[in-house]
């Protein structure tokens, strides 16, 4: 049976979205990947174009609000990939682990289209590298390489 793991993030349109694709390309069907938002928004256009860079296509997923699953379903894993969230986050009943990965929200990036598309990139690739991390460390190889030259950053 899949374990199930949830990433939460404030608003479930970047970051969290990034982190529950990268577990469904890269873990085939050992894990079922889902997101969530305390505060849910539109996918950011930004994550969909760095997804589809390597080659992952967000046009399948949708902001969800945490409501959709407090009361209805239990994780194995719960994972938080920002501080508001992280301090906000509610218990999930259940014998799941928690987890933090502290990762800043590209959304926020100023500047030009270019540099904050370059910030995007930055937190794709930091996520990509997390969650092969976090499958090795529990002795499960990707399924599948991924398309695209992203530069793999080590957290």
């Amino acid at each position: 049976m899949a374990k199930k793991v949830l990433f939460l993030s404030s608003a479930n349109s970047a970051r969290s979205q990034m982190a529950e694709a990268f577990l469904r390309a890269l873990a085939g069907d050992a894990f079922e990947a889902y997101s969530a938002g305390s505060v849910p928004r539109d996918l950011h256009p930004l994550a969909v174009a760095v997804m589809a860079e390597r080659g992952i296509d967000l046009g399948e997923q949708r902001p969800k609000g945490l409501q959709e699953f407090i009361g209805r379903a239990q994780f194995d894993h719960v994972i938080t990939v920002c501080d508001r969230t992280e301090k906000a986050c509610p218990v999930f009943p259940g014998k799941g682990t928690r987890e933090y990965w502290p990762l800043a929200d590209p959304a926020r990036a100023e500047g030009s289209y270019e540099a904050r598309l370059a910030r995007f990139r930055e937190v794709r690739d930091h996520i990509e590298a997390r969650v092969r991390r976090w499958l090795e460390e529990r002795r499960y190889k990707p399924v599948l390489e991924l398309s695209g030259n992203g530069a793999r950053a080590d957290l």
